[in-house]
This record gives C-alpha cells, sequence and structure tokens, in this order.
C-alpha cells in the first residue's frame, strides 16, 4: 500500500475541520463561512479559547492547539497566513492575561513549529516597535 500525500487544506476544508473542533462554535463557524470570513472563523476560536483561559483551562487549550496545528502543518499559504497572523499572534494576549505558570504550560503545549512562529512574531515585534 502506498502512502498518498495528504492533500492541502484549503478555506473550506479547513472550516470543516474547525466546525468539528470546536461544536459549541459551529453555528457561529457556519454563518461566518457563508460570509466567507476565513478570518473571523479563526477570531471566533481565539475568543473561545480566551475564555477558556478565564476559567483555567489550559489541557483543553493545548489540545486545541494542536489540533489547530494539524490544520496549519497541511495548510494553503492563505489558511497559513491567517493561521500565524491571529491565531499564534494572539498567543502574546494569552500571554499577559494569564499567571506564568499557566503561560508556560501552554507554551510547551504548543508544537515546536507554533513556538518558532510565536518567538519569531516576538522578535520582529521588539525590533519593529520596541516591545519586550
Amino acid at each position: 500500500m502506498m502512502n498518498e500525500p495528504m492533500q492541502t487544506i484549503n478555506e473550506e476544508t479547513a472550516v470543516e475541520y474547525l466546525k468539528f473542533f470546536y461544536p459549541t462554535l459551529r453555528s457561529e463557524i457556519t454563518q461566518l463561512s457563508m460570509q466567507k470570513n476565513f478570518a473571523g472563523i479563526i477570531q471566533s476560536t481565539v475568543n473561545y479559547l480566551k475564555n477558556l483561559l478565564r476559567e483555567s483551562k489550559i489541557n483543553i487549550i493545548g489540545h486545541h492547539i494542536k489540533l489547530m496545528e494539524g490544520i496549519y502543518r497541511n495548510a494553503d499559504t492563505y489558511v497559513k497566513d491567517i493561521i500565524e497572523n491571529l491565531f499564534v499572534r494572539s498567543f502574546e494576549s494569552f500571554k499577559k492575561h494569564t499567571k506564568i505558570q499557566h503561560w508556560n504550560a501552554i507554551f510547551q503545549y504548543m508544537p515546536v513549529n507554533f513556538q518558532e512562529i510565536y518567538l519569531e512574531q516576538q522578535k520582529k515585534d521588539q525590533i519593529f516597535f520596541g516591545k519586550k
């Protein structure tokens, strides 16, 4: 049996995965999808994770980060760009709004490529905006 490469995940396929991964957001994802608002869909997942953060549900956040990375790993350029610019970028907000031990746990849950993207974003922000 030959291993066939996984098909590239485009916006429509990513939406179907996200509806499955986030059943509580399914109707919102469907509505935003009908409006062709993929960025809005990713933002709704970020908002959902921020709510979990307020409830200190770090393990669940870690699980969702790994699911998003699964989409990202096989995504087309558009989907990757949106995930990098909204989902991964939101980690800085997570860091600011949680206890350091929770942030450390979230960072450990992040797949290596998300850690690398996040750290690169932080480095560029520091260079361009003088942020720490």
